[in-house]
């Protein structure tokens, strides 16, 4: 499984996992174990040679002949150590070397035989020697065996904390990193300090150092290496984690795709963390950009990723870990249907409700959990148990990580009869069970499958019926367990699944999670287990602190909260029939263009090819055609005359068959600040600072009517089914009926007022979506609103833009919209729920753009143009255009000519190179 690491050592007994949580391993000696009770008939002493482990809470002696049983003392039951030479007690008198006596009440036996099983225990008084390798550290060992025996007989559990910290500490202030591990003698230090490598139940401590090249750690006890060394070109990810309720945790991951990470790192001081984050983070961010929970959005919507890599960033992002068992990745339950001999991914009810956390799936059940909710003092929960906890994981796992169960559980498995021994019983006791509402984890949509079998030959107990504890039963649509896997992952990227699984993540990472939308969505858990439900270190009493601590970590925790508002449905394709679940998920595809009626060939494939090399754009020519800058640009469908507005006042047509200026006129002493051109290419309409907006005949060269529409400056047009839409800086847009009148008589064009939107600033730009439906607003102190145009009632309105809003627009299914600001920035916002779903940073204000939902040329301050991929929020291209800011920009429908203009007062036009 995940956490279980690759590199297993198969000839090495002894694991952390035999220590007790939270328990430390400080030293190792060679040493022998002197008894008298030996595998031969006589009764003649023995000596075993073996590794002696000084512990914080116990004694561990791993003999060298795996036959013989590991050895576990725990220092709170030792009666008595000492260095003894007593020759009674010690039958090799041939040299009398000192040896320790230690005098227990109770000892395991562990791996007895070399089998992982539930450990022996021995309870009953035994006097056991042990005699190092090298005699003159027994009485040092003995010294600090009766230190730690001191601490763990402390009736408080606080003082017993206390005094082992601070026999930590004391040996790694005695110690340093060794700066011979360095890979190169050229490597410079950064920094150094204390740290815990952190894997599912162990804490390792040791020492940390940050180089120019590498990231090292080094254990206290150098096990299970002496020296981890991550190189920082290997980084890819890099997350500050949340552990054991405190912002300590660092986690560093080499791969994009891999579930465990390489290194887990738990700090004493959160500012050894940070300094530690900043340092790679900056070493990183030339070749890595950092993803947040939009940006993954984003790309899930689109289709970029798929619904598990989602979900896996989303649980990384929340804080979960397969290091943390206490925060363990929590995925889904998909499916539903455990009984049927065919699984039909088709079939809605194949599925479980989405919408519901898995305690609010049984409404009879959930009715018995509502009235005990109401009757109960605050603060009220309505599930005694969590989704998600150390308990849960290993049950899932018990078959591949027999030794982290029994770590959990003191040496036992669970009774054999409430083991992981059907998912069809697994599924109905989660749905009917009093306090069972646990969800799935990642290894169920994965590929090893060993999980779900016994390949250990574990003795896990037997059942009321008699039956063995072995493989996990397997519904009837399963042929085997690799067979069950893949159609569990194929029902996760299914249709249904990817239409509904944003109301799931509502409920565990989003909106839903806490409050009054948790309370309506029947999702309420203890308090205890959501992030900053109490402040651990605000406890005075110890034993308090660490009894709450303990509780909240072997309950389970809700993931960090990542979305405040209603997450967005993904965008998904059409997918073939498919009638059972024969088919990997790899295979599903959407229709093929020859096969989906609609398509338009041509129109389409002429896009995708122009979008596909926006970051080829050649300027094909420049002109200075304005006194001022340029505010506006339209082209006639042939593309042969090109209109601009500038605040010179002028709208001007330059003929790009004759490559000169043609035509210049001036409505008012104002600047113009947009224009564009009306269907059928008769008429011109500009919008001005002096609050009208007027209508330019192409045919007669001449200013046909005057709108007088607003109170203050007119910033922006748009024009949509024989509506036009304005937006001004008196704060508002409104929408007209034009009824364009006869050329040839003397009646002027009729305007009726449809709509007015009111805003609290002005409003600078506005865009209406491609179904005429929408309408989306962004102001000068940076709110962006969205509007719908049947009903004039406000849909969405969000703090978008620290700053004026310069242009927004949608994106051509309708589902986003990017905008641009002030404040250096590109935003994706989902129009669905109104949630801003990816920030892109940039080097300058931004301007303008055109985009086709992924890709966006802009243009910036500076005058450059820069082409971005918006799923990697990255620039792929930067063009030299214009000496002063590009303030328009303008693209033909087919993609294949960009015009932009700028405030160097000339138009300049490019086109993609195939």
């Amino acid at each position: 499984m995940a956490f279980i690491r690759k590199k297993e050592r198969s000839k090495e007994r002894f694991s952390l996992l035999l220590l007790d949580l939270e328990e430390y391993y400080f030293e190792q000696h060679t040493a022998y174990q002197l008894t008298t009770r030996c595998s031969s008939q006589n009764s003649a002493p023995c000596k075993f040679r073996g590794s002696f482990k000084v512990c914080s809470k116990s004694v561990i002696f791993e003999p060298e002949d795996a036959s013989q049983p590991i050895l576990k003392i725990p220092l709170k039951d030792c009666r008595r150590i000492e260095a003894t030479e007593d020759n009674e007690r010690n039958p090799f008198t041939e040299s009398k070397p000192p040896c320790i006596s230690m005098e227990s009440r109770q000892v395991y036996l562990i791996k007895d035989g070399n089998v992982v099983a539930p450990y022996k225990i021995e309870r009953s008084d035994q006097d056991i020697l042990f005699q190092l390798e090298i005699s003159r550290k027994t009485e040092d060992v003995v010294q600090t065996l009766l230190q730690l025996h001191r601490a763990s007989c402390l009736d408080k559990l606080g003082d017993q904390t206390a005094m082992i910290a601070a026999n930590l500490q004391s040996r790694l202030a005695r110690t340093s990193f060794d700066k011979n591990s360095f890979q190169s003698v050229s490597e410079l230090p950064h920094m150094e300090c204390e740290a815990e490598m952190i894997s599912p139940l162990v804490t390792n401590p040791g020492h940390v150092c940050i180089t120019d090249q590498n990231l090292y750690f080094q254990p206290l006890n150098g096990y299970p290496d002496s020296v981890v060394q991550i190189r920082l070109h290997s980084v890819r990810r890099i997350y500050k984690r949340r552990h054991g309720l405190r912002p300590l945790g660092l986690e560093v991951f080499c791969s994009e795709t891999d579930l465990c990470s390489d290194i887990y790192l738990k700090f004493y001081h959160t500012k050894d963390r940070d300094e530690l984050y900043y340092y790679i983070a900056t070493f990183l961010e030339n070749h890595m950009a950092e993803h947040t929970a939009e940006s993954y959005m984003l790309q899930w919507q689109k289709g970029h990723i798929s619904n598990y890599q989602y979900l896996l960033h989303l649980n990384n992002l929340a804080d979960r870990s397969v290091n943390d068992l206490s925060q363990y990745p929590v995925f889904p339950w998909v499916i539903s249907d455990y009984s049927s001999p065919r699984l039909d991914l088709m079939n809605p009810a194949t599925f479980r409700d989405f919408s519901k956390p898995i305690g609010a799936l049984n409404t009879e059940r959930l009715e018995r959990l509502l009235a005990r909710y109401r009757d109960m003092p605050d603060p009220r929960f309505m599930y005694g148990s969590h989704y998600s906890s150390p308990g849960y994981v290993l049950f899932y796992l018990v078959r591949v990580a027999p030794e982290h169960m029994l770590c959990l559980q003191n040496g036992r498995y669970d009774h054999a009869d409430r083991m992981f021994n059907s998912i069809a019983e697994t599924w109905k006791n989660c749905l009917e069970g009093a306090t069972d509402f646990k969800e799935l984890i990642p290894e169920f949509y994965g590929k090893d499958s060993s999980f779900l079998q016994n390949e250990l030959n574990l003795n896990l107990g037997k059942r009321q019926g008699g039956c063995c504890v072995g493989d996990v039963v397997l519904p009837p649509w399963a042929a085997d367990a690799e067979d069950f896997l893949e159609k569990l992952r194929s029902a996760l990227e299914s249709q249904y699944v990817s239409e509904h699984l944003h109301e799931w993540i509502d409920l565990v990472f989003g909106y839903k999670q806490k409050g009054s939308e948790a309370i309506a969505a029947h999702n309420v858990f203890h308090p205890l287990t959501y992030e900053g439900g109490i402040d651990c270190d605000s406890i005075e009493d110890p034993d308090q602190k660490i009894a709450m601590l303990t509780q909240i970590l072997e309950f389970g925790q809700t993931p960090r909260q990542l979305f405040t508002t209603a997450h967005p449905q993904r965008i998904t394709p059409r997918f073939h029939n498919v009638s059972t679940a024969t088919t990997s998920s790899s295979e599903l595809s959407p229709l093929s263009p020859s096969e989906d009626s609609s398509f338009e060939d041509l129109t389409e494939e002429s896009k995708k090819m122009a979008w596909s090399n926006m970051s080829k754009l050649s300027l094909q020519s420049s002109h200075k055609i304005h006194k001022e800058a340029v505010t506006g640009i339209a082209v006639t469908c042939s593309g042969s005359a090109i209109f601009t507005t500038s605040q010179d006042s002028t709208l001007k047509m330059f003929s790009r068959d004759t490559n000169a200026l043609q035509r210049s006129v001036s409505f008012s002493n104002m600047a113009l600040s947009s224009c564009l051109m009306l269907p059928e290419d008769q008429t011109v309409v500009c919008s001005s600072w002096d609050n009208n907006v007027y209508f330019y005949s192409v045919a007669f060269g001449r200013r046909q009517d005057t709108l007088m529409g607003h109170d203050d400056a007119i910033s922006q047009m748009c024009w949509k089914d024989d509506q036009l839409y304005t937006a001004s800086w008196d704060s508002t847009v409104k929408v007209w009926r034009c009824v364009a009148a006869d050329v040839n008589s003397n009646k002027r064009s009729q305007f009726e007022l449809l709509a007015e939107f009111e805003h609290d600033a002005g409003v600078n730009c506005i865009a209406v979506s491609p179904a005429g439906t929408l309408l989306a607003s962004g102001t000068k102190d940076g709110i962006l609103s969205i509007w719908d145009i049947g009903s004039l009632s406000p849909l969405h309105q969000l703090n978008c833009h620290s700053g004026k809003i310069h242009q927004m627009a949608f994106s051509p299914d309708s589902r986003h919209i990017l905008s641009v600001g002030e404040d250096s920035s590109l935003k994706v916002t989902d129009v669905q729920t109104g949630m801003l779903i990816s920030t892109v940073p940039a080097e300058e204000e931004q301007r303008c753009f055109c985009w086709d939902g992924n890709t966006v040329i802009s243009g910036g301050q500076s005058g450059d143009l820069r082409v971005w991929d918006l799923l990697s929020s990255k620039v792929t291209q930067k063009l030299p255009a214009h000496t002063g800011a590009v303030t328009v920009m303008w693209m033909s429908e087919q993609c294949s000519t960009v015009i932009t203009g700028g405030e160097d007062k000339q138009i300049m036009l490019w086109k993609p190179q195939y």
